[in-house]
């Protein structure tokens, strides 16, 4: 099965990695929640980058800057 292309719109399945839970040590997500892809570009060796934002009905605390 092949992927689909990376396009903003489109509505994927991620473990979103919160900033409060980075900030407690976590390097990834606790589970896979539904992200939508805001931008995606192509870079060096034909590797994408892709920025998501997660979607969710209850806002999170923002930690603070150190």
């Amino acid at each position: 099965m092949s992927l689909a292309k990376p396009v903003p719109g489109l509505v994927i399945s991620y473990s979103y990695l919160w900033a409060d839970e980075r900030s407690k040590g976590a390097e990834e997500g606790r589970k896979n929640r539904p992200c939508a892809i805001v931008a995606a570009r192509r870079i060096v060796e034909g590797r994408e980058v892709v920025t998501v934002v997660p979607i969710t009905t209850r806002p999170r605390a923002i930690p603070p800057m150190r």
